[in-house]
């Protein structure tokens, strides 16, 4: 009889601090919340895709075209 009562308050004392754990979370304001999260996620696309228009206009326009007239400079046999 004694051992069940003592594991019926064991097992009460656990739901308490269960329900105090609980409650602290809900309570809790500090933390990331979706929209933080969202707007990380956008920036970093956003300045993904600028790195990548930049280095594509880079090569499209300075680094191509002067690769192309080299490679056929190199390969000009009548000279």
């Amino acid at each position: 009889m004694k051992n069940i009562k003592k594991q019926l308050v064991n097992y009460r004392n656990a739901m308490v601090m269960h329900m105090w754990n609980v409650k602290n979370k809900l309570q809790d304001t500090s933390g990331e919340g979706y929209v933080d999260t969202a707007i990380k996620i956008l920036i970093a696309v956003v300045l993904g895709a600028l790195l990548l228009a930049g280095l594509y206009a880079l090569f499209n326009d300075t680094v191509l075209p002067t690769l192309v007239r080299r490679v056929q400079e190199m390969f000009d046999y009548s000279g």
